[in-house]
């Protein structure tokens, strides 16, 4: 009898202590994964932005060290997005290429917090525009009214609106958006500007902004008039002219065939669509036209199918 109370005793011990470290091993807080990539898996609604991730292989990336800002897609955001590319896609089957350069256009190497964004403001994504090693990545265009925030224009010209700013991570921050944000072209980032609202309009009446949202003699390199470009005199002098001479006027501002950044600008002479060249000189362009000062202002706005540097005043041929 002694024996069988011992090893009573001896198995009670054993479940107390079996007990005892189940209710200390409970106790021990978990480690959270503070990453944006763990932020991500832990919330339903990222359910495809993570199958995404995985599939890319872009989760270690925003797993690790670095600064990121992510402007994040919801899982509604991207069913639209896969049922324009065809009624069976999903982030399953989409050529994981397309996928890969999708996210990376939703991810900018330091961390913007939704109250330190301007007005308005150029970015660069991680999306590169080729596989070329050390290709320039594709811009984005931030613009903040008040507390909403609208990227490359809005849900009408590909881009998206936040939702759910300011989502903090060890890594950086997390901005909810409600589309996936498509790739811009030349024209989706002359369409976002505001300040490129009347090249715009010229481009669209003579029928040529299509061409710049296409590939055909791309990659181009435009050197677009911002607004008040179109002083009073410029605006008579262009509507003065026929059709095709304000086609050629257009044309003039366009380079084809290649991608040049402001690092890469030529010396001699730059060819144009319209068939005439012009000169640059540091930030200064001498055009065939006049003799006016025309000032390069802000260089190096990258779209899938070419660049935009932004201009002063319109360049104009000599209508040779």
């Amino acid at each position: 009898m002694k024996i069988v109370s011992r090893i009573k005793i001896a198995f009670a011990c054993i479940a107390l202590f079996t007990f005892i470290v189940s209710c200390n091993n409970d106790d021990e807080p978990q480690a959270v994964n503070n990453s944006i990539a763990g932020i991500a898996s832990a919330n339903p609604d990222f359910s495809t932005l993570v199958t995404a991730l995985n599939r890319t292989g872009l989760t270690a990336t925003l797993n690790g060290s670095g600064t990121f800002t992510v402007f994040a897609p919801t899982n509604a955001a991207f069913n639209t997005f896969f049922g324009t590319l065809g009624s069976n896609v999903t982030v399953n089957n989409v050529d994981v290429n397309v996928l890969r350069n999708i996210l990376l256009n939703h991810v900018i190497g330091k961390e913007i917090m939704s109250a330190n964004i301007p007005a308005s403001v150029y970015v660069s994504t991680l999306s590169p525009i080729n596989a070329t090693t050390n290709a320039p990545t594709i811009s984005m265009f931030v613009q903040k009214s008040g507390a909403v925030v609208t990227l490359n224009g809005g849900i009408e010209n590909g881009g998206a609106v936040v939702t759910s700013a300011d989502v903090d991570a060890s890594n950086g921050v997390i901005h909810v958006v409600n589309r996936v944000i498509g790739i811009p072209t030349v024209k989706d980032h002359a369409v976002a500007n505001p300040n490129l609202s009347i090249l715009t309009s010229l481009l669209v009446a003579q029928n040529l902004a299509g061409a710049l949202d296409g590939t055909e003699r791309a990659p181009f390199t435009v050197f677009a008039p911002v607004n008040t470009a179109f002083d009073q005199a410029t605006l008579d002098l262009y509507g003065g002219l026929n059709s095709g001479l304000k086609t050629e006027v257009l044309l003039y501002h366009v380079v084809g065939g290649l991608n040049v950044r402001s690092n890469a600008i030529p010396s001699g002479n730059i060819p144009t669509l319209q068939g005439e060249s012009f000169t640059i000189t540091g930030t200064a362009i001498n055009d065939a036209g006049s003799d006016v000062n025309k000032n390069i202002i802000l260089t190096d706005i990258q779209c899938s199918n070419g660049i935009v540097h932004a201009i002063d005043k319109v360049l104009l041929p000599a209508f040779n």
